[in-house]
């Protein structure tokens, strides 16, 4: 796993953001599919004979996925969504719970059993958390490892007892950093593990729970194991040796030397006496933990060894990685076979009964023959080989041309994913962008609705981006990225508030058509519509009003933050324009960064309005509850307006001019026509600036021409009005380009604006 940047990790964040975010992703019309690599793979066999097995798959687009399976067919029968970055482990515990970690820093444990239900959410670490292991006969035993160089072993059991007891001690913001769905994990249930066998009390805010800490690895951790009983546990990382632990206690018991690479997959035997370990150096290392040393090393693979899975005996290993390549080899004989070859990097392995499932890159998850319980019958297939000793030893072989030949041509089923998008552009209209999946799949998505507009199929990316372009100049008021599979758009405050458009360029009908649109409050308003909705209903009161409805300590905090302007007219407008109307067949995951430090991630449909406020930026009910939107930048443009060199016209004005940005040119047209005409504006008063009646244009040195002065309909001028055109850089342009347009496209200095009026000919 490489270290990337998070969408959901805010602790260690380098974003310069002082205010949370909101993020919401965008779902596929299939949400029964994961959209990115599978990174873990668990099975649950029934335990009723006609019963269905099943497997459950974790995502790195943050979804968890449960499978009922059948001898040919798979079917997804539940979502567990609510981490809010990549899924990287998950273990099955006692008879129906689910744990899971990921990039998010956190644990979750859910009800395996239900329809997604989150029971209890962890926060320890302090990076990404990248591995679990299990101990299989002690149920209450879970031991996670993370980037930032620790272990913790959770006691399930007790911490939901000892959660249950103490639930009126428990402050809500849960300062211990554990928390959960109704009751809170006491710290007393944690141990931690280092390099070190000193072990330090960590004091909590929560009272009466100290954890057992133990200060950390010195590098990342990537790979952890835990014998049947939960006495030895092993793990593995970036310092290139196993190190062994005794989880009861948090206490070093030896480390083993031998791998020239980090370590990326650990499993012990049920007694706890023998290890076996794969490295980023290709090569597989069975140690003898009684014995402290290596038994055996295995060159079988070509590249980086990332997922291992033993027989229930541990007398044959299956072994995948960075060469696509799944291998079957014998630990006694050291006779290794070539199961079959993918076409993606393997990531995990999962025996069930005898087939094995293999979780790689891609969103697929496929099932090949496994012969757990006769390994024997692959190797009587023929086509073995013997493994080497040496790293080297694959490679020079392979260089050779003697490439193992695979047993398996085809899996025996596979549970298909979506493809996931791998390259994206944002088009200059600023509520477009292009998107292109693996499988070479090009499609514009309108993301104030959240929909695919136009497939392309599979076309060329760069050319179909240049075809779409558009000489416009909108504010970005929203970054996007793909590190989820699918497009996750972030809004921040105050710049997402910076982008505004007429309500006429949106085709919004019965709204007049000079109205300002802010692109990001609308959006708001459209992605939060079920839960503010819900909301009302709950408590009784608008859903949104003017005036301050945030409560408490969350009144103090929007305000204590920057100065907010009251934004549209005084009667708050509720209603959701069709532009922004987002989908209830496939709705987006809203991600939310809350006041008190949790992330939230919920469809937008399954709001329900019970959901804490805290659980949402303050800027964000600002704008829903209050209607108001912090200050904004850059939303007026200034120029200068002249005749042509040349030209006989009559200066109109010498003083700066000033209006919004997004003001089109046929408004400047008809400012100087009426100029021209009547020597001043009709309309003496509008909603961007005050024209005092009398002033010459040489009078006034800086006048506002606003986008409200000049209705639709003719005034009686117009029937002799002149024809105007205006220009820059000696550049004739469309009457419906904007002066922000101008100023990128055609001005392009950081100096004011300076445009030219003329008749035309024949004007």
């Amino acid at each position: 796993m490489h270290r990337v940047g998070s969408a959901g990790n805010t602790n260690n964040s380098t974003r310069p953001r002082k205010e949370k975010r909101l993020t919401y992703v965008l779902n596929d019309s299939d949400d029964t599919k994961h959209c990115a690599g599978i990174n873990c793979l668990s099975v649950l066999k029934s335990a009723a004979s006609d019963g269905s097995d099943y497997l459950f798959t974790g995502s790195r687009d943050g979804k968890l996925k449960r499978w009922a399976l059948a001898d040919y067919v798979s079917t997804c029968s539940a979502t567990f969504e609510s981490h809010v970055d990549w899924v990287n482990d998950s273990v099955l515990v006692g008879d129906n719970v689910l744990v899971s970690c990921s990039s998010d820093t956190t644990l979750k444990t859910w009800n395996a059993l239900s329809t997604g239900t989150c029971t209890r959410t962890l926060r320890q670490h302090s990076d990404y958390v990248t591995c679990l292991a299990a101990a299989e006969k002690n149920s209450n035993m879970v031991a996670s490892g993370g980037l930032g160089g620790e272990v913790f072993i959770w006691d399930i059991e007790a911490a939901v007892a000892s959660a249950v007891k103490c639930n009126d001690v428990m402050d809500n913001d849960n300062s211990n950093g554990i928390n959960g769905s109704g009751n809170s994990i006491p710290t007393r249930s944690l141990r931690t593990i280092s390099s070190s066998n000193s072990i330090s009390v960590h004091t909590s805010q929560t009272q009466g729970y100290i954890p057992i800490v133990a200060k950390g690895h010195k590098e990342s951790v990537y790979a952890l194991a835990m014998n049947e009983g939960g006495t030895l546990l092993v793990s593995g990382g970036t310092e290139k040796v196993v190190r062994v632990w005794d989880p009861r206690s948090g206490s070093k018991t030896l480390k083993l030397k031998g791998h020239t690479d980090n370590i990326r997959a650990l499993l012990l035997d049920s007694t706890g006496r023998f290890c076996l370990s794969g490295s980023s150096d290709s090569m597989i290392r069975l140690w003898d933990l009684s014995q402290q040393r290596c038994l055996h090393s295995y060159a079988v693979h070509t590249d980086s060894i990332w997922a291992l899975a033993s027989t229930s005996t541990f007398s044959h290993v299956y072994s995948g990685g960075r060469d696509f390549s799944l291998y079957l080899t014998d630990l006694h004989t050291r006779e290794s076979v070539l199961l079959c070859n993918g076409e993606h990097p393997i990531l995990q392995l999962a025996l069930h009964d005898n087939s094995i499932w293999v979780a790689s890159t891609d969103s697929s998850v496929h099932r090949w023959p496994g012969e757990g319980g006769n390994p024997q019958k692959v190797f009587q297939r023929g086509n073995s080989f013997l493994a080497g000793n040496l790293s080297f030893s694959r490679a020079r072989v392979s260089l050779e041309g003697s490439t193992p030949v695979p047993v398996y041509k085809q899996p025996t089923l596979t549970i298909p994913g979506i493809p996931a998008m791998v390259q994206h552009e944002v088009l200059n209209n600023k509520r477009h962008v292009l998107t292109k999946d693996t499988s070479g799949l090009v499609k514009l998505w309108e993301i104030t609705k959240g929909v695919v507009v136009e497939d392309y199929g599979k076309v060329s990316f760069e050319e179909k981006k240049e075809e779409l372009f558009e000489m416009v100049s909108i504010p970005a008021w929203f970054t996007v990225d793909t590190r989820l599979g699918c497009l996750s758009v972030h809004l921040d405050t105050p710049q997402c508030f910076s982008a505004e458009m007429y309500s006429a360029d949106l085709n919004i009908v019965g709204k007049p058509e000079d109205d300002k649109v802010n692109l990001a409050q609308e959006t708001l308003k459209g992605l939060l519509a079920n839960w503010l909705t819900k909301r009302k209903q709950r408590i009784g009161t608008p859903a949104t009003a003017n005036g301050e409805l945030l409560s408490g300590k969350d009144s103090a905090t929007s305000l204590s933050h920057s100065q907010v302007e009251v934004d549209g007219s005084s009667e708050t407008d509720a209603m959701v324009y069709p532009p922004f109307e987002f989908s209830i067949v496939s709705p987006p995951s809203i991600i939310t960064e809350g006041t008190h430090g949790g992330s939230l991630r919920k469809k937008i449909t399954d709001l329900d309005g019970t959901e804490d406020e805290k659980d949402f930026p303050w800027w964000c009910l600002d704008c829903l509850l209050n209607n108001r939107l912090p200050p904004r930048e850059n939303t007026k443009c200034s120029f200068y307006l002249h005749p042509c060199e040349g030209s006989s016209l009559q200066i109109l004005t010498q003083g700066k001019l000033s209006a919004p940005r997004i003001l089109r040119i046929h408004k400047v047209i008809n400012y100087v026509i009426e100029k021209m005409v009547l020597d001043k504006p009709l309309d003496s008063v509008n909603s961007d600036g005050n024209f005092p009646p009398g002033l010459a244009g040489s009078q006034l040195q800086h006048q506002a021409v606003g986008d409200g002065s000049f209705r639709s309909g003719f005034k009686p001028w117009q029937k002799i009005r002149p024809s105007i055109e205006i220009l820059c850089n000696n550049q004739i342009f469309s009457p419906e380009m904007s002066l922000a347009t101008v100023r990128a496209y055609i001005w392009k200095k950081t100096d004011d604006l300076v445009l030219n009026y003329r008749v035309t000919q024949g004007g």
